[in-house]
């Protein structure tokens, strides 16, 4: 089986309408803030980070990427009992990371969008605990099977809204 390449120029980048790329991210950081305190179980989903992913992957744009996680981060941040900031970073760098993994691989089939939300969920938790606990040296407790748990949680959320939000793309 040979081995193809794909070029930058052959990858499908998308871009969003004005309003979509507004609204999408304020629905989410508003049910984040709001639907856990009526469904405490809902709390394990991170829509934000989702939406970031979602943006990130389909925009290919590392730049855009980051500075869509760090308006998302810090859109989220206003709403928690957290310092700004601490979303804010952990956002910003799987924005970017996400985007630049987005032009190398893939991204538009369930499986890899599934094990790229679960790897940036990840890496999402590892730096926001690194912020807290390290930079602001505020107590947190980490347990890895909770973790691993919403990891694969978000994973799946993931895959049915990033087929719906599909629907918003628009070819560049």
């Amino acid at each position: 089986m040979p081995i193809t390449y794909t070029s930058n120029e052959q990858v499908e980048v998308y871009r969003f309408s004005l309003p979509v790329a507004i609204l999408v991210p304020l629905i989410a950081v508003f049910l984040q803030a709001f639907i856990p305190l009526r469904f405490p179980f809902f709390a394990i989903v991170d829509l934000p980070l989702l939406i970031v992913i979602f943006f990130a992957v389909a925009r290919r744009s590392p730049v855009t990427g980051l500075l869509t996680g760090a308006a998302i981060g810090l859109l989220q941040d206003s709403l928690t009992h957290q310092p700004i900031g601490v979303y804010g970073i952990a956002n910003t760098f799987v924005g970017y990371g996400a985007s630049s993994l987005g032009v190398r691989l893939d991204v538009e089939n369930a499986g890899s969008r599934f094990l790229v939300t679960l790897f940036f969920y990840v890496v999402h938790e590892i730096l926001y605990f690194a912020t807290v606990r390290y930079l602001l040296a505020l107590n947190l407790q980490w347990s890895w099977l909770h973790e691993l748990g919403s990891a694969l949680a978000n994973a799946f959320v993931a895959v049915a809204l990033f087929a719906i939000l599909d629907r918003f793309k628009q070819r560049t």
